[in-house]
């Protein structure tokens, strides 16, 4: 009776430290809304990896899951556009990094907004949604702080026929 309680015990200990583990590195989310159509959609489940940040840098392109500025409470799902010393600006339906079109092949459609020109300051980065018109970002909030980051968004599990590596672009 004894060796079973100890194996008992190990078992729940085992159980406790992985679920720990996991909680710690990974991140379940599900996508609500269209803003990042058409590359993600309502109701989409993803996983993200929450300490990719500790050991490697934000790149432009990475899908990121974070807390908006404004409602730390809530999770939003946004692409990486500019970084720190980066200048942004969008006008003419293109956003432009240092004064040149960036190259977006995820975007739903054009946006039909303008934005003057600013600089992300150190320790922040600029996030824009994949559909343009329909996206709460920095382009309504400004740059986005970087500790408001939860994660890089690295699979797609549901539904089934979307399960797949999410895939990062932006040159």
């Amino acid at each position: 009776m004894k060796s079973f309680v100890r194996e008992a015990l190990i078992t729940i200990l085992a159980a406790l430290v992985f679920f720990l583990g996991l909680q710690a590195t990974i991140q379940s989310s599900v996508v609500l809304g269209s803003s990042m159509e058409p590359s993600f959609e309502t109701g989409q489940r993803l996983i993200a990896n929450k300490i990719i940040y500790r050991f490697d840098d934000v790149k432009r392109g990475d899908v990121v899951i974070l807390h908006p500025p404004s409602n730390l409470s809530v999770d939003y799902i946004k692409r990486v556009i500019a970084l720190p010393g980066e200048t942004v600006e969008i006008k003419d339906g293109f956003v432009y990094i240092n004064g040149k079109p960036l190259s977006e092949p995820y975007v739903l459609d054009p946006p039909r907004y303008t934005m003057k020109q600013l600089e992300v300051p150190k320790g922040y980065c600029f996030v824009l949604g994949d559909n343009r018109d329909n996206s709460n970002d920095s382009h309504i909030w400004g740059p986005l702080p970087r500790d408001n980051i939860i994660g890089k968004v690295w699979l797609s599990i549901w539904p089934p026929d979307d399960w797949d590596f999410v895939r990062h672009s932006c040159p």
